[in-house]
């Protein structure tokens, strides 16, 4: 076999696992609230997220995956060096924090560690702020909308339900709760899959393996699509039952209306961010959505303390890869000169 393509064979298994690692440490953001309200045993949630992560391609185009694939680095600084070491930082990452159970972002784990990366090779002038500073964005936009538009969303349904009894309410909620936790997880597919996808995409181009439309174009291989969404939903399907638990019961405890609220809010948040562009963490969003339904109960309900604990987790997150993204960046080069 040809090098240069089993070199290329491996660097896309390795995005492919950094995908399925993604869909382990974020299962709890789709599944803590569904599970944490005892609409669904953990075993059937995972299969519905799964589900619904996997099916999201059909819902969403690829403004994420051009954003990650030529938004962040110029794409002509983009090597396997850069890739491996992109990939290797975020994959340690997300080894941490899943075993630690802290849920932290495997998005800007992965934006962190290609930035590393990417400074390591070239320093900053391949660097595109712009695409850099709207995925920045995101860590404040996204929990903070999430938190808002569930906070709105409890006090909407406790004023549509006022005149009805509890058992009535809860039973409805608990219906409707399938419905909420398939839209986040089509959500989280959506905007997290495509991060993979532009990640192999970039790849599968500094190769010459496909070429891409002129005029600045970025087009995924189906096959690409297909693999990256299928890799989530075989994470997601493994489940990351440490972080299950912070997020679904220590951080407040959840009705099933809440949990709606919750899920329905981040949902939109996550549909808004991907159909512009934005790589924004499912974990912030469902994060911030949780915290607001918490909040809408009374302040004292929510656990403050662990939620500044989770957000100090979102802030050193991105330089945390972006040291490991260097680190496996020039491993990468080592080896290059040693077997090149």
């Amino acid at each position: 076999m040809d090098p240069a393509f089993a070199l290329l064979i491996f660097l896309i298994g390795v995005a492919l696992l950094f995908d399925f690692l993604n869909g382990l440490h974020d299962a709890a953001n789709s599944i803590a609230t569904i599970v944490s309200t005892r609409v669904l045993p953990a075993k059937w949630a995972v299969i519905w997220a799964a589900f619904f992560n996997f099916i999201a391609f059909l819902v969403f185009g690829e403004q994420v995956a051009k954003t990650v694939g030529k938004g962040i680095l110029e794409p002509g600084i983009l090597s396997d060096a850069v890739i491996f070491g992109a990939l290797g930082g975020a994959i340690c990452w997300n080894v941490i924090t899943w075993w630690a159970g802290i849920p932290s972002s495997s998005s800007h784990a992965l934006i962190g560690g290609l930035l590393g990366a990417g400074v390591a090779k070239a320093g900053l002038d391949p660097v595109v702020w712009g695409g850099v500073l709207k995925t920045a964005a995101g860590i404040v936009v996204s929990p903070t909308l999430g938190f808002m538009l569930a906070l709105a969303l409890v006090l909407l349904v406790s004023w549509l339900f006022l005149r009805t009894t509890p058992a009535f309410a809860d039973g409805i909620f608990r219906k409707l709760q399938f419905v909420s936790a398939a839209l986040y997880s089509v959500g989280h597919g959506g905007n997290d899959a495509q991060k993979t996808m532009g990640i192999i995409t970039a790849l599968l181009v500094a190769h010459g393996a496909v070429n891409q439309p002129p005029g600045g174009g970025f087009d995924v291989p189906l096959w690409v699509v297909l693999a990256c969404h299928a890799a989530m939903g075989l994470g997601t399907l493994t489940g990351g039952w440490r972080i299950v638990h912070t997020m679904g019961s220590k951080i407040t405890r959840l009705s099933p209306q809440q949990g709606f609220c919750a899920e329905t809010g981040g949902a939109i948040t996550l549909f808004l961010a991907t159909h512009v562009g934005v790589p924004v963490s499912t974990t912030h969003t469902i994060t911030g959505a949780i915290v607001g339904v918490g909040a809408a109960r009374r302040v004292s309900a929510v656990r403050w303390n662990l939620a500044t604990g989770i957000v100090w987790a979102w802030v050193i997150t991105m330089p945390i890869a972006a040291a490991l993204g260097a680190a496996f960046y020039w491993l990468a080069r080592l080896v290059e000169r040693m077997f090149g």
